[in-house]
């Protein structure tokens, strides 16, 4: 199929307002006799409310409010509410809210916040997971199971300070075991660390005299937030009206109501809007982080060294609160994906996630992928070298083929996983010579969308331009850009007569919000049934008619605009199951005096179906490559007794421009996705497998396999003088 606009590279729709500085983001928003919001952070990991006196401070000229949890106990979450929106009687991190300000200026709820009298008395506190997950260690909650959407796995093991469990098998993994050639074994730990968006969290919230309110933040789910929201206050959802606002930057972190609870309460409170604004220093303080985790890794393989089973158990630091954590069951749906493009036998992987009293973890892009690829792709380089095997033959050997059914029982329509690899190690130069301490790594990786219900509005104007509403914000990945292709394709129309602005919630039905590589997928769907809707009236209105003709008779007859809405119920996961497979390589070179790692080139493979906009879609794998770069070498959020140690973006290291290496990038064409047009996932497939694949090419330049991240120098140097 010829297609005219899906395919082009098309410039950003919100590119001017973007680069001009005119589109406004949720600080930017300023409602009539706005307040500034502040919040006093508690100092200590663990400790018991004495008294906060807060009557000093509410003398200050111009404050208007001061609140504290004691008299407004409310609890926040995405799925389980287990983080008091302020604390109630307990402080469970450092920098955890205990008391917000409303004032007529930010200095005049600075100045109040600095006369605020909070009386501690300090408890025990536990900072280390395996600590934290012994008998007899102090507890950060005393009963979690008993917070409002706490998941409780049948076969939860009792241990202390446990947040979540989970458990996915198929097959006998440990009579796979029993049965092998050889077993191999072995542990891998992975850091915390921070989105590092370049937007902080904001929020302005207006409450009305009749109990409706406006919420304006920095979210990528509105009708989420909604939710979450009202669960939270005890209030209707109908009664909260949220306006997606442009995001700038989620990676996953943008998902959660952060402090929309506390400008709620405080403009109930003063009958004003309220904003509040977090700074950097908050942001690394209390914003969430991703999981570091601990995972051991039992795989077997048969004596022509294909796998046979693979036990994992993994353990992750989930930090003080649950509470930003969307999924069901409270735990990180990449350990459903380990070994997924391999051969495995059988599986069993086991997840625990236990509580701290460190900053919450919570979801940053692919939660738990970027971990347990780690791991499972290291594990694979291990085994190899053990058998005296080469890393890229060894995978090549065990990979998925056409009619193979995965390790998690589906069985997809189209497997791509060695053309993927092999597209990736020619180009990468995976034979050529090289010199000492360079090295060459690969690894894999599987990922389809997610769907999720979504709705939409297309409304048709006299002079045949048309708008599209949307129920979700564009944190950046060029969403709008592509649904504005959509339709242009569909129609036969020109991109630029068409615009796409957010709508909300209480104008368009319902949207999951953005996450999962859903969009294209799933709003993509429903635009297109919408375009369906259109081409229906326009052909009863004016036949055949060019469509110009035809939009105009339709509007005439209609007495102007034409709306058509469309809500789609679309299935979580596709129906029949797809995937699209990544093999990610990189070459390294590693200074022997110091320990430095320089990554010289990396190669992103990708097998894809439609690409609806090649700029986009590059611009998404480029981007998740340095940020799985980041990853595997620089990026760390180091806590020391319950303090993070990096509060400012001068300390908290991320790659810059000059680490960026030479990148190329196979796609290899003819996928099959479950989008518009064939489209499938590529938002979270570059940025998973890339630190796996570094840490894969420092094994093969400095000899030793890789078990820890981020690769700093420091450790590099200390595993190159067997120090570790």
């Amino acid at each position: 199929m010829t297609m005219r606009v899906v395919g082009a590279r098309r410039p950003r729709i919100e590119g001017p307002g973007k680069v001009s500085g005119a589109l406004r983001y949720a600080a930017d928003v300023d409602p009539e006799g706005c307040l500034w919001g502040k919040i006093l952070r508690s100092p200590h990991a663990h400790a018991r409310i004495v008294r906060i006196e807060t009557e000093r401070a509410k003398r200050v000229p111009g404050v208007r409010a001061v609140i504290t949890g004691a008299e407004h106990p409310h609890w926040i979450g995405r799925m389980m509410r287990d983080l008091p929106v302020l604390a109630v009687d307990k402080t469970r991190f450092i920098g955890e809210r205990v008391a917000a300000v409303a004032a007529d200026s930010a200095d005049a709820a600075d100045e109040a916040l600095a006369l605020i009298e909070a009386e501690y008395e300090e408890l025990p506190a536990v900072f280390d997971l395996r600590e934290a997950l012994t008998p007899g260690a102090p507890l950060v909650h005393d009963d979690p199971t008993q917070y409002a959407g706490a998941f409780v796995h049948p076969e939860r093991p009792d241990l202390p300070n446990l947040c979540s469990y989970g458990r996915w098998t198929h097959g006998d993994a440990q009579a796979a075991l029993d049965g092998s050639h050889r077993v191999f074994e072995n542990t891998f730990t992975t850091q915390k660390e921070h989105h590092v968006y370049m937007e902080t969290h904001a929020c302005a919230v207006s409450v009305h005299a009749d109990g409706t309110a406006d919420v304006w933040a920095s979210n990528k789910s509105p009708h989420l937030l909604r939710g979450q929201l009202a669960a939270c206050i005890g209030v209707e959802p109908a009664t909260i009206r949220v306006h997606p606002m442009p995001v700038g930057g989620d990676f996953g972190g943008k998902g959660s109501p952060m402090d929309a609870p506390v400008a709620y309460l405080l403009s109930r409170e003063t009958g004003r809007p309220v904003k509040i604004v977090m700074s950097y220093q908050e942001e690394l303080l209390a914003a969430n982080s991703r999981h570091p985790g601990t995972i051991t890794i039992r795989a077997g393989v048969t004596e022509n060294a294909e796998l046979t089973g693979m036990q994992v158990d993994a353990r992750f630091d989930g930090g003080a609160y649950g509470a930003f954590k969307p999924a069901p069951n409270v735990n990180l749906h990449g350990l459903e994906q380990a070994g997924s493009c391999y051969r495995f036998t059988a599986l069993d992987v086991k997840s625990c996630i236990g509580y701290t009293n460190t900053l919450p973890s919570g979801h940053m892009r692919s939660p738990g992928g970027p971990q347990i690829n780690f791991a499972v792709e290291a594990h694979l380089n291990c085994i190899a070298a053990e058998l005296g095997m080469d890393a890229a033959e060894f995978r090549r050997r065990n990979l998925l083929r056409q009619g193979d059914t995965a390790p998690n029982g589906e069985k997809w329509g189209l497997v791509k996983a060695v053309e993927t690899l092999d597209a990736a190690v020619e180009k990468i130069g995976w034979s050529a010579p090289k010199p000492p301490f360079t090295g060459r790594g690969v690894a894999m990786y599987e990922r389809g969308p997610i769907g999720g219900d979504s709705s939409c509005r297309l409304i048709l104007h006299p002079d045949a331009s048309l708008t599209l509403l949307v129920p979700v914000a564009d944190p950046g990945q060029g969403a709008y850009t592509a649904m504005q292709q959509i339709i242009a394709e569909d129609l036969g129309v020109e991109p630029q007569t068409i615009s796409v602005a957010a709508a909300p919630t209480d104008e368009l039905p319902f949207d999951l919000g953005v996450s999962g590589s859903r969009v294209t997928f799933a709003l993509g769907l429903t635009v297109q049934e919408a375009v369906n809707g259109l081409r229906a009236q326009l052909r009863e209105a004016a036949g055949g008619a060019p469509f110009a003709e035809a939009a105009a008779e339709l509007c005439r007859a209609n007495g102007g605009d034409v709306a058509v809405d469309a809500y789609k119920k679309v299935p979580l996961f596709p129906d029949p199951p797809s995937t699209e497979f990544t093999a990610q390589a990189a070459e390294v070179e590693v200074d022997p005096e110091t320990g430095a790692v320089a990554v010289r080139k990396i190669v992103s493979a990708h097998d894809v179906g439609a690409v609806i906009n090649p700029e986009g879609h590059r611009g998404q794998i480029f981007g998740g490559a340095i940020q799985g770069l980041g990853m595997a070498t620089v990026e760390e959020h180091l806590i020391e007794d319950g303090r993070p140690l990096a509060l400012n973006l001068a300390d908290y290291k991320i790659p810059n421009i000059m680490d960026a290496p030479e990148f190329e990038i196979a796609l290899i064409p003819g996928g099959e996705g479950p989008g518009p047009f064939n489209a499938g996932a590529i938002a979270e497939s570059a940025n998973v497998p890339t630190a796996s694949a570094i840490a894969n090419a420092v094994h093969d330049a400095i000899g030793f396999p890789v078990h820890d991240l981020p690769l700093t120098a420091e450790r590099v140097y200390r595993m190159l003088h067997r120090e570790e």
